[in-house]
């Protein structure tokens, strides 16, 4: 859906984007992340039109932005962080201007409006003027005026900046909506949404791709490790022959804090196998009774922060820490 080639934004001196390349495939829900200044913004401008490159190129469903912006245009729904609302509209009136903005003439208008209102829930609000609406509602009538005339692309920066949490649970909602019919790819500041919305995660730093991969990839990469912890009861069997099953490359046990003549075992493996089922089946075949098992990652948050601020992990000589916050999965 999205070819982004080499591809360089400068102001002056300063690189904003510096010769990245990312490939969005059809269909999926991409995060964007990075910090401030990491070129988000910039790149989400480029993509959209709005901008133009230094150098690179940016193709959407195979069209180039700059030699052929008018067919790749009709391919894209935006909503830039500040939503370019006129306040003495209603929804209705700006919705039938953005109509004729996208080519979007005669009945089609009236079908298209009633679409997107359905889809965003302003059914209701058609007819109140856009200042006396909530800032959730404004935002539910940008994201209508983005999916007008149903595009293949739908880009959304900081969509529930501002919003309380009711309103940002309804639009992730309506992202994962969006998601089941059209390539979307968000930007936003909070990670935890990132995580729970998006099937991939593009990860910028200083203008550049250091990561793109599911949050469960993400964490596992960054790890290098998976890491088991479990509560079994032996049932009186040893269980040291579980540091034997092909693929562990660590195995601790000591007794159980929390459950008298239990014990806790900790048991690494390299993250290309999932073992999981192979340590379960152990565990039974010995006669002990798995009690809890859990599989210790990352958050998005720590691979966040390791990934564009390295520095900032390291001890005062430079060497890097381990990472911290690492959450917890039940699978128990």
């Amino acid at each position: 859906m999205v070819e982004i080639k080499n591809l360089t934004k400068l102001y002056g001196s300063h690189r904003a984007v510096d010769d990245l390349t990312i490939t969005v495939e059809e269909g999926q829900i991409y995060g964007f992340l990075g910090p401030n200044g990491a070129g988000k913004s910039t790149t989400m401008n480029i993509m959209t039109g709005c901008l133009a490159a230094t150098s690179g190129s940016v193709r959407i469903n195979g069209y180039d932005i700059l030699t052929q912006p008018k067919e790749a245009k009709k391919c894209i729904g935006y909503l830039p962080e500040q939503p370019p609302l006129y306040m003495d509209m209603t929804p209705r009136e700006y919705l039938t201007f953005a109509c004729g903005l996208k080519g979007i003439r005669g009945a089609k208008v009236r079908e298209e409006i009633e679409k997107v209102a359905k889809m965003t829930q302003i059914e209701d609000h058609l007819d109140r003027l856009i200042k006396h609406l909530s800032k959730g509602y404004k935002q539910r009538v940008g994201i209508a005026q983005a999916v007008l005339g149903d595009p293949k692309l739908i880009i959304l920066d900081e969509p529930t900046v501002g919003l309380d949490p009711k309103q940002i649970t309804e639009i992730r909602e309506l992202i994962r909506e969006l998601g089941r019919g059209h390539t979307v790819i968000l930007s936003s500041h909070i990670l935890s949404e990132i995580s729970s919305v998006c099937d991939k995660i593009m990860i910028l730093r200083k203008g550049r791709l250091v990561a793109c991969d599911t949050p469960e990839g993400l964490s596992r990469a960054m790890l290098g490790e998976t890491t088991l912890s479990l509560t079994v009861d032996p049932c009186g069997k040893k269980l040291s022959s579980l540091s034997q099953i092909t693929g562990v490359t660590g195995f601790d046990q000591k007794p159980s804090a929390s459950d008298s003549g239990c014990v806790d075992l900790t048991i690494t493996y390299s993250p290309e196998k999932d073992l999981r089922r192979d340590v379960s089946q152990a565990v039974s075949g010995l006669g002990g009774v798995i009690l809890a098992m859990r599989e210790v990652r990352l958050s998005l948050e720590d691979v966040f922060l390791e990934l564009t601020d390295p520095g900032e992990t390291g001890d005062a000589n430079g060497a890097e820490a381990a990472p911290s916050g690492a959450e917890t999965s039940e699978n128990a």
